[in-house]
C-alpha cells in the first residue's frame, strides 16, 4: 500500500459514502476532516504520554482507548461501524474504582506531575478539542450522539489516569485556590 497517493493535493480528502462502495472527496477545511484530525490528535498525543508512564497498568488501557478513537474517526468518516454503546458506562466504572484509592478532591487541581501525568493531562485537552469539533459539526450535520457521549467521558476518564498516574508515582497533587 503506497504511503502517498497525490490525491489530496489540491486540499480535498477521501471519504466513504453511505454507498460504501464508493468515496466522495470533500475539503480538508471542512468541519468533518476538522473533527476527524481532532480525533486523530488525541490519539497519538495518548501514545506519546504511554510513551512516558512509569506505571505499565495503564499501559493497555491507554492501547484500548487508542483504538476506540480509530472507531470515532472511521464513524466520522462515514464507515458504517458501530462503537459499543457500553463504553461510557465501563469507564465511569473503572473511575469509581481508581477514584476510591485517589485523594479526595476538594479543589480543583493543577494540570501536572510526572511526565506520564502531565502527559495524559494534556491529552485530556486534547479530546476535549476533538469534542468541540464533533460538537460543532453536529450542529451543521447529522453526528452518532453515541461519539458524543464517548468523547465526554473520555475526558474525564483520562483526567483520572492522569491522577493515577501521578499517585501510583508517589507526587502529590497541587491545588488551585483561586
Amino acid at each position: 500500500m503506497a504511503i502517498y497517493t497525490k490525491t489530496g493535493d489540491k486540499g480535498e480528502t477521501g471519504l466513504f459514502s453511505s454507498d460504501r462502495s464508493k468515496k466522495i472527496r470533500i475539503s480538508k477545511a471542512s468541519l468533518r476532516v476538522e473533527a476527524i484530525g481532532s480525533v486523530d490528535e488525541a490519539n497519538t498525543f495518548l501514545g506519546l504520554a504511554a510513551s512516558f508512564l512509569k506505571n505499565k497498568e495503564i499501559n493497555p488501557k491507554i492501547i484500548e482507548i487508542q483504538k476506540h478513537l480509530f472507531e470515532v474517526g472511521a464513524i466520522l468518516a462515514g464507515v458504517k461501524i458501530d462503537m459499543d454503546k457500553d463504553l461510557p458506562q465501563e469507564m465511569e466504572k473503572e473511575i469509581d474504582e481508581m477514584d476510591k484509592r485517589l485523594p479526595k478532591l476538594t479543589h480543583f487541581i493543577l494540570p501536572g506531575g510526572g511526565h506520564g501525568g502531565s502527559l495524559l493531562f494534556m491529552a485530556r485537552t486534547f479530546i476535549r478539542r476533538a469534542e468541540r469539533r464533533v460538537v460543532s459539526l453536529s450542529k451543521k450535520e447529522k453526528v452518532n450522539t453515541n461519539l458524543m457521549i464517548y468523547l465526554n467521558r473520555l475526558s474525564d476518564y483520562v483526567y483520572t489516569l492522569a491522577r493515577y498516574s501521578n499517585f501510583k508515582e508517589g507526587i502529590k497533587e497541587k491545588a488551585w485556590r483561586g
